[in-house]
């Protein structure tokens, strides 16, 4: 069985990625099925932001890998979260002075992995094939008699 591995790159989330990378260490190392569970339940503003990410790669891998995966083994492989760009503010303070903050946005970076469908060989089918139904002995069995 083969590993594939897709990736989704979210940019410009409103949040801080201090304050990001706090939601996504609750997800790391998990199964995106578990990780979906947890972000829909996490009381957080960056959740909704981390689990766009991670349904984006879960998507990215089932439909652009080319093969049949088994979407029960998808796990994340590897999310981290960087700081964004910066963007310059003010706000107004006494004496009708203005101090200068920077609204600072995020970078969340998801990497799932995910095993191939394992088919049946043909031996399998032909062994499937050779067992009788009930209904074929009721019918042979109607036609010796």
């Amino acid at each position: 069985m083969a590993t594939y591995f897709a990736h989704a790159y979210e940019k410009g989330i409103d949040s801080q990625p201090r304050k990001t990378n706090i939601v996504a260490s609750l997800v790391r190392d998990r199964y995106v099925a578990d990780a979906v569970v947890i972000l829909e339940n996490t009381p957080r503003r960056a959740a909704r932001a981390v689990l766009k990410a991670v349904e984006s790669a879960n998507a990215n891998l089932l439909n652009n890998s080319g093969k049949s995966i088994d979407p029960k083994s998808i796990r994340i492989a590897r999310i981290f979260v960087t700081s964004g760009s910066r963007m310059r503010r003010y706000v107004p303070a006494s004496r009708g002075r203005a101090l200068p903050f920077e609204k600072i946005s995020s970078n969340i970076f998801v990497e799932v992995a995910g095993e191939e469908k394992v088919k049946k060989t043909a031996e399998k089918v032909e062994k499937a094939d050779k067992v009788e139904k009930p209904t074929d002995k009721k019918a042979k069995e109607k036609g010796e008699k």
